[in-house]
């Protein structure tokens, strides 16, 4: 899952009142990833070690001078570039001090910006569209440059990774892409957005021979548009060829379109953006999000200080963000995109441990295999087939006025038509439409498309944060326990809400539920083993706990008054439904510094019901290996035990003062001897091993021996 790790500050500066923009004028790489020069919007550049977040060098020019384009840095020549007052270019080395000394060299037109990709010669942009190499240009600085712009179009922006240029003519928004050998333009037109939305910002990347090109809308809507790099080339650039695109994103806006933003490719299936509003943030809080757009989820989310300008540059695995009056560095990474690390953070199941039972040791017993997990909705889903074949929008507008039968009906007949290897991210609209309205109209509430919905794994909590709170309001208890199982980015407090009111609902009510097939053949399993066994089993055995429990007892009698009373609780505290919503939350991942905040709002008589069934699944785990190779899809006993920790840590005091807990910690207390003799005797026997280890063996046995090895 991709991730923004803790920033620092690489610069201050003080911005002009009353401006959108920051005073940084750009950003770019120098000679390697850690170094970067910096050109601010009045007089200066500079260049920064990224690693000791300091200056090495800073060039200034004169008073009622203006730097009009950022610097870049000339990796041939190891020089820096920069344009003063539209006009005078200015090169000059390191070492140079003053800047007004080095060359500079006046030009006929102005320049909007000078271009200088990876080891290759710099080119400059001028403001009517020409291009001219460096060199060329300086060769003859008064060469006339023609206008290749047409009347009224302008630029409005340039990408850095390749030369591209984005112009605006009245409503209507062009690309140029320039080609330096041979020299070469092609005019490439935009798709319209909405009448009198510009884009704010470009961002390309080279990729599979390919220029990729991604451009956000004040909308939120963020397109992906591909050119090839060996496209043909229309004669003298006349010809305008229509530029197809495809929508990645539609990021939530709120009820205002967008105005300082912009969005930028961390690799083929990130994408970062500032100054869009977090999905689950109020209004007024400004974030630095990383989304997904093979999935269509937020992968990270950092939340920044100060005012967001809607500048974002990214140079080896680290964004440059300029906010209030600071320019901070944020390092991030963005593993390789599959379902398992972008839907969020990986189940902790995936690499929990098994605890055998002697006889699976001995007797070489396999576990089987899990069980892939599939709702009975989904099965139905396949089976059906609708009569009309409507379009994820024509479903979306119907989902608006429709009657809930009928939008469940072509809900289910759009899934069905569905190709499952064809990635549907617009799934998530269809899921936001159909809660907003449940939102907006009591009386609406499709509880069969939703639960139709989530399993396609196209939704996340971050896409759609308001369905699985819409489904705790609305007692949907089996589309909450779906949700659970494919949203990893469920927040903490929504998972403890979740919590609450399954420990809340009754065991009546909760057997009248339907839930997802294999998490009530668990708990069937597990409560038809009860009686389980009674021997020695993983450092674990009901005598044993007798005998811890009434260590501690002096008197004789009320030794044995304990002793009598003192069997672990073997019998399900809660109904075996109940039991199943509640095995969704222990394997549900969380961070424990945020969950703990949120347990301590339990109740004592939640939290002491709720150990008393971590309790029970303890000892069947313990004393039953068998309880976890079953291949149903069920809790680990590593699971349990951290989730026992975390209460008694956030409820300590009142468990000890409370009464009815007191029976609850002196079967807790077993446990943790069992365990902690368990490790006592395996300690004892290391030496042992390690002296086995060391011991010459005879190179010849014969085919049968009895040796007798004295350790002590």
């Amino acid at each position: 899952m991709a991730a923004l790790c803790e920033g620092y500050t690489l610069c201050v500066f003080v911005p002009a009142a009353n401006r959108r923009s920051s005073e940084i004028k750009g950003i770019e790489e120098e000679r390697d990833s850690d170094h970067v020069i910096v050109t601010d919007s009045s007089r200066s550049v500079t260049l920064y070690k990224v690693s000791d977040q300091k200056p090495l060098g800073s060039w200034t020019v004169k008073q009622g001078q203006l730097l009009t384009c950022a610097a870049v840095f000339n990796k041939q020549t190891n020089e820096y570039v920069a344009v003063s007052d539209n006009k005078v270019i200015r090169i000059w080395k390191e070492d140079d001090i003053i800047l007004d000394k080095a060359f500079k060299a006046t030009v006929s037109a102005d320049v909007w910006s000078v271009h200088c990709a990876h080891r290759a010669e710099p080119a400059v942009l001028f403001q009517r569209g020409a291009v001219r190499l460096l060199d060329s240009l300086l060769s003859a600085p008064q060469q006339p440059i023609e206008d290749v712009l047409v009347q009224d179009e302008a630029i409005r922006s340039r990408t850095s990774v390749v030369f591209t240029h984005h112009t605006q003519k009245r409503d209507y928004h062009f690309l140029y892409l320039q080609r330096l050998k041979p020299n070469s333009v092609q005019k490439y037109r935009l798709e319209p957005e909405e009448p009198g939305l510009s884009p704010l910002s470009f961002w390309a990347s080279y990729r599979d021979k390919n220029i990729c090109l991604l451009y956000l809308y004040p909308n939120g809507h963020v397109y992906q548009s591909l050119v090839s790099v060996r496209a043909p080339v229309a004669d003298d650039g006349a010809q305008v060829v229509p530029l197809p695109r495809d929508q990645l994103l539609s990021l939530p806006v709120g009820e205002e379109l967008l105005e300082a933003a912009s969005a930028i490719f961390l690799d083929d299936a990130h994408v970062a953006v500032v100054g869009v509003p977090h999905p689950s943030a109020g209004p007024g809080k400004d974030f630095l999000c990383i989304w997904n757009t093979n999935f269509q989820t937020l992968q990270a989310a950092k939340e920044m200080a100060g005012k967001l300008y809607g500048q974002l540059w990214s140079f080896s695995s680290k964004l440059f963000i300029p906010h209030g009056k600071a320019l901070s560095v944020i390092p991030f990474s963005c593993p390789r995109s599959s379902l398992a690390s972008a839907l969020g953070k990986l189940k902790q199941s995936k690499t929990s441990t098994v605890v055998s039972s002697w006889n699976t040791i001995l007797h070489g017993e396999e576990a089987a295999a899990p069980k892939p997990v599939e709702s009975r909705k989904t099965r139905t889903t396949r089976k059906t087939q609708s009569s009309l074949s409507l379009t994820i929008d024509q479903v979306q507008d119907l989902i608006k006025t429709a009657p809930v039968e009928e939008v469940e009906k072509e809900v289910q007949g759009l899934l069905s038509r569905q190709d499952p290897k064809d990635p549907q991210p617009s799934l998530g609209q269809l899921a936001m439409a159909l809660v907003s309205r449940s939102l907006a109209d009591p009386k609406f509430y499709s509880s069969r498309a939703l639960t139709q919905l989530v399993p396609t794994r196209y939704l996340s909590h971050s896409v759609c944060p308001d369905l699985l709170p819409l489904a705790l309001e609305k007692r949907d208890y089996f589309l909450c326990q779906l949700c659970l199982l494919f949203f990893h980015d469920i927040p903490e407090a929504v998972t403890c809400a979740c919590l609450k009111a399954f420990i809340s609902l009754s065991d009546a009510d909760a057997e009248k539920l339907s839930l997802e097939p294999d998490s009530v053949s668990f708990m069937e399993m597990l409560l038809s083993n009860e009686r389980g066994q009674t021997g020695l089993q993983n450092g674990f055995s009901p005598a044993f706990c007798q005998e811890d429990r009434t260590d501690a007892v002096d008197d004789p009698k009320a030794k044995a008054k304990e002793k009598k009373k003192a069997s672990p609780q073997q019998t399900c505290p809660v109904g075996k439904h109940k039991a199943a919503l509640i095995n969704e939350i222990l394997q549900t991942a969380y961070s424990e510094a945020l969950l703990l905040p949120h347990l301590k709002d339990f109740s004592s008589d939640q939290v002491v019901l709720f150990l008393r069934y971590l309790e029970f699944l303890y000892l069947r785990y313990s004393t039953d290996g068998s309880s976890q190779t079953h291949g149903y899809r069920s809790p680990s006993l590593n699971q349990v035990m951290d989730w026992v920790c975390m209460l008694l840590d956030a409820h300590f005091t009142v468990l000890v003062m409370s009464p009815v807990a007191k029976g609850l910690l002196l079967n807790l207390q077993p446990f943790v001897k069992s365990q902690v003799r368990l490790f006592s005797e395996l300690g004892k026997i290391e030496g042992s091993l390690q002296e086995l280890s060391k011991m010459k063996m005879k190179k010849d046995v014969g085919q049968y021996s009895i040796e007798v090895i004295e350790l002590y």
